[in-house]
């Protein structure tokens, strides 16, 4: 089963530098700490963020997106708004990218500059798990579920937060979302009539 990551590890899975020492390429772990920060910073599945082209989210030249529009399941399209410190990992990552970028081309590229795959994503999160000591259910995933949970537990209404994962279920939401019960009891009794 696939648990929220704490507040505190789910933001530093998306800092480049917890990697640093790995021998991998400077521009590689800026691309996973992005690719990490718009599941968890918007709530995008892999698929839609690897889904992602130039054009959809804006660069240097035009300007970064505050907000996109993503194709999910059943080709569903959705607004999300992308956070400042997520525009900001990408526009790194699109700083120390070596290859050439056009605008309908994917944004996140491999190694040997095509589209990169969902299975390097995992692995990036996999050592992250490592670096963090976190259990083998912080997955890619996982930060999905964070990104709900969070946005619930600091008062986000369900359902916009159904409207950002793009669920057309608000049961498939709920299933995303872990609230403790004190929290859940706390909320009646103060908003209740009759608590």
């Amino acid at each position: 089963m696939r648990r929220p990551l704490p507040v505190g590890a789910a933001k530093r899975v998306t800092d480049p530098g917890l990697r640093a020492g790995e021998e991998r390429e400077p521009w590689i772990l800026a691309r996973d700490a992005a690719v990490l920060a718009l599941l968890y910073g918007c709530g995008l599945r892999i698929s839609e963020a690897l889904g992602l082209t130039h054009a959809q989210i804006g660069d240097d030249r035009a300007g970064a997106r505050d907000a996109i529009t993503v194709t999910g399941k059943g080709g569903k399209e959705r607004m999300v708004p992308v956070l400042p410190q997520v525009q900001k990992l990408i526009a790194d990552y699109l700083a120390l990218c070596p290859y050439h970028r056009s605008d309908e081309g994917p944004l996140f590229v491999g190694a040997k500059g095509g589209p990169l795959s969902a299975r390097v994503v995992q692995l990036a999160m996999a050592r992250l798990r490592g670096a963090l000591g976190l259990p083998e259910t912080a997955t890619p995933h996982a930060l999905r579920h964070s990104f709900a949970t969070h946005l619930l537990a600091r008062g986000g209404d369900i359902r916009s937060i159904q409207e950002l994962l793009g669920h057309a279920s608000l049961a498939t939401t709920q299933i995303y979302t872990e609230v403790d019960a004190d929290r859940l009891i706390a909320a009646y009794r103060s908003a209740h009539p009759r608590a």
